[in-house]
């Protein structure tokens, strides 16, 4: 009964540390990409077109990219990082009001998300909304962040925005 007992221990155990290790690579992380990590790959490699003058390659990155976090949005729905994202890259896609509708969905469940604030804010200035893009400023005031200063440079038109 023991002999069975231990037998079916090591079998299990076994193949619970098989399965493990079959899908993690050396350094224990997944190897497989979740909808929202190739999202944000994508977004990176889109902002570098952007900045070399090459619109049709972000856009059709930003396209990819809009898909596979509408995919991780119905996944696992209300993630602040996801609606970011979503608004970020509609925005892109001069989708505006899909964009303003993602990035307050996040601000409704974390107000002072740094990217949030900073994006909507460009959005806001992008649509000729001052007023409301100072409003994300001030959320950003205290952070001592990246995103306060080129929100700022943005509102006070010491820095373009394409959108």
């Amino acid at each position: 009964m023991i002999k069975k007992f231990l037998l079916i221990f090591i079998f299990i155990f076994g193949f619970a540390n098989y399965s493990l290790s079959a899908s993690s690579s050396s350094n224990g992380s997944s190897k497989i990409k979740s909808d929202y990590e190739k999202a944000v790959s994508l977004i990176k490699s889109a902002k570098k077109y952007d900045k070399k003058g090459k619109p049709d390659k972000a856009e059709k990155r930003y396209k990819k990219a809009l898909k596979l976090l509408l995919v991780s949005n119905k996944k696992k729905p209300n993630n602040p990082d996801t609606l970011n994202y979503l608004g970020f890259t509609s925005r892109k896609l001069g989708e505006f009001e899909k964009g303003e509708i993602y990035y307050l969905e996040g601000l409704a469940i974390e107000p002072n998300h740094v990217g949030i604030n900073e994006y909507l804010g460009e959005l806001y200035v992008a649509t000729n909304r001052i007023k409301l893009a100072k409003e994300r400023l001030n959320v950003l005031i205290n952070c001592n962040c990246e995103e306060y200063k080129e929100l700022k440079e943005i509102i006070e038109g010491t820095k373009k925005s394409k959108y």
